[in-house]
């Protein structure tokens, strides 16, 4: 069973459905065929792009791209860089070329953004054949959200997204900071796999690889296992022996010790990366808080700002009782500015279906 979401363009709202969907054709066709009975669209024929959100672009793709054979090609030429999501995407679009043949589709990828950081920060300290033959290297995801948050608090600001160094904080059930640096990321969290950087609902966040061969060693699990467990049943749920929900946690964290720990791993974990991201651009302008928890949790963003006045941010407590919408938490004198920004992937989506489909 899957769940479907159509967005009504007279009522701006989600209209929900659960239904048993089969495969991806048949998915596609459910869809359009919600398209024209919500009135988003009179007749398919209207639809002149359809963008795809890819999660690996590898070192293809530093932007979208307009779908050929050959580009189709090269994303399942890395298809063991996602082998759990690209070769879904994949079908996806294969499934509107059936169903809309001559409609133009755009792929953009989750890793396109951080296609700019330098070797510095994406290179692995391990041999080089495994870069050079196999790919081994950082290369970051939530990119399409953290190029929108640069963008976006750019336009805030009235200033050349140029001009500023950003920090983004993608926090959600999955969650990476990015730092931005005019206009371009520089470096991220998340490294050759979504596993590594904060911790995360159920993902361990950065660890010390040498703990699988000895948690394999101690135990007789297999080193496929541990991996699933550090992506499944770690993060909050493991530290906590409790939910990998953050607000489960924080329900009990007064009472419940190991929901205590989780939170104080989580918090400090934020606040480590914005402090060096802070570190490696020399300085920071603006610090962003987006996603689910970034968005909503007010207790999430008072306790990690409150622990980096170092850099010059000042929180304003009132100003910061806000969820889901545009906000300056800062206080007026602060020399580093804190902001809330829903994020919008899929406008960012949208936009670059547009100008590619044209």
């Amino acid at each position: 069973m899957k769940t479907v979401y159509s967005l009504s363009n007279s009522t701006v709202k989600k209209n929900k459905e659960t239904l048993d969907i089969p495969n991806h054709d048949v998915a596609i066709e459910m869809l359009l065929e919600k398209l024209t009975k919500l009135g988003i669209v009179q007749d398919v024929k209207e639809i002149e792009g359809v963008g795809h959100r890819v999660v690996h672009g590898g070192e293809f793709y530093d932007s979208s791209v307009l779908v050929t054979d050959e580009e189709l090609a090269k994303v399942d030429s890395i298809e063991d860089l996602a082998p759990l999501h690209n070769p879904a995407n994949i079908k996806g679009v294969r499934s509107f070329q059936k169903e809309l043949p001559g409609v133009p589709n755009v792929l953009t990828f989750d890793t396109a953004f951080h296609q700019s950081m330098p070797k510095s920060t994406y290179m692995y300290a391990v041999p080089r054949e495994f870069y050079e033959k196999y790919g081994v290297r950082k290369y970051g995801a939530h990119g399409t959200s953290h190029r929108y948050i640069g963008e976006k608090v750019a336009e805030i600001l009235g200033k050349d997204p140029k001009e500023l160094k950003t920090i983004s904080c993608h926090i959600g059930n999955g969650a990476s900071i990015c730092a931005i640096k005019n206009g371009k990321s520089y470096d991220t969290s998340m490294g050759f796999t979504p596993l590594s950087g904060l911790v995360m609902g159920t993902r361990t966040g950065d660890i010390d690889p040498a703990t699988i061969p000895y948690i394999a060693q101690k135990t007789g699990l297999s080193l496929e296992e541990i991996v699933r467990i550090f992506n499944f049943e770690s993060g909050l749920k493991g530290v906590s022996a409790l939910s990998s929900d953050l607000r489960d946690v924080e329900d009990v964290r007064d009472t419940n010790p190991h929901a205590a720990e989780a939170i104080d791993v989580y918090i400090n974990r934020i606040k480590e990366y914005v402090g060096a991201y802070a570190a490696a651009m020399n300085g920071v302008d603006a610090i962003v808080f987006t996603a689910g928890v970034g968005e909503n949790a007010t207790w999430v963003r008072e306790e990690v700002l409150e622990g980096l006045t170092f850099l010059g941010v000042q929180i304003d407590k009132e100003k910061n009782n806000v969820r889901g919408k545009v906000a300056e938490i800062s206080t007026a004198d602060s020399k580093v500015k804190a902001f809330v920004i829903p994020t919008d992937e899929e406008v960012m989506i949208a936009r670059d279906t547009y100008n590619l489909s044209k």
